[in-house]
């Protein structure tokens, strides 16, 4: 017997449904103002304290300041907030209702992982472009000292892609966590215990070292999207890292699990859906 995923329409709505998701998540986000200031404040914050308190203690290979080596980890932070916070709505359109909704819309569950996984990234990638730009050019007011743009002509294009290839892995993730939780309190906690240190060990904050820590960045996803984006942003910068093409096969293969897996919680039956 047919089921309403089987039917015809359900193939003709996918996009709408995608949009409309991705949409969803914008407008609601948008509209928390709060949430708004918070996604930039945190991150420049960050990029002004610790910029000014490590200036002093810190030595790279190629010469570059800490502020310099930083930018590439404090735009993977956004990335990886702003992704992962995106997808805690699912907790709470579960708690209202709303998730049931679209779990019986004759639609395939993969439009619904698309689209919240799109609206996710599209603020993701919007917030990480905005730091770049406004992060150097706060040395105008001397907040922070002189560093390159990085963001050119030639290289914006691959930027952008990079990032919304590694926002669409990242929401991926924060999706898997969202759909086990029943509670914002627990996924808050697993941002504590989990994406915080996945970030802090990712060669975002201070380059790899020698010993355990050489190989728990080696094992990090992560690690390979800060790669990448520095190497785009600061070409000079790619001695003792991973090459750009590793970078991109690692982030790829991370995009495609996290997303995998997130359709396939999405088609399982759970009692927590029905709540």
């Amino acid at each position: 017997m047919a089921t309403l995923l089987d039917l015809p329409q359900s193939r003709t709505i996918f996009w709408p449904a995608v949009f409309t998701l991705a949409q969803r998540e914008v407008i609601r986000f948008l509209r928390q103002r709060s949430r708004l200031i918070g996604a930039l404040a945190q991150p420049i914050l960050f990029w002004i304290l610790f910029g000014a308190g490590l200036r002093g203690s810190f030595q790279s290979n190629d010469g570059a300041s800490f502020q310099a080596y930083f930018l590439p980890g404090v735009a993977v932070m956004i990335v990886l907030f702003t992704a992962i916070f995106s997808t805690i709505s699912i907790i709470e359109d579960r708690r209202e209702g709303f998730l049931q909704g679209v779990l019986a819309a004759p639609v395939s569950r993969l439009a619904i992982v698309i689209g919240k996984l799109l609206g996710g990234s599209l603020l993701a990638v919007s917030q990480a472009l905005l730091f770049l730009v406004i992060g150097p050019a706060l040395s105008f007011i001397g907040l922070t000292e002189s560093v390159p743009l990085g963001l050119t002509i030639s290289n914006i294009l691959p930027v952008i892609g990079f990032l919304t290839l590694l926002a669409f892995a990242l929401t991926g993730l924060g999706y898997m966590i969202a759909w086990q939780m029943t509670s914002t309190h627990g996924f808050h906690a697993m941002m504590s215990v989990f994406l915080m240190p996945m970030w802090l060990l990712s060669g975002a904050f201070f380059p790899a070292q020698e010993g355990w820590l050489k190989w728990v960045l080696a094992v990090n996803p992560l690690t390979y999207g800060v790669a990448g984006l520095r190497q785009l942003l600061r070409p000079e910068s790619a001695t003792n890292l991973p090459t750009w093409n590793t970078c991109l096969l690692v982030t790829v293969l991370f995009a495609v699990f996290c997303v995998t897996v997130a359709c396939w919680q999405t088609s399982q039956r759970s009692i927590r859906n029905v709540r």
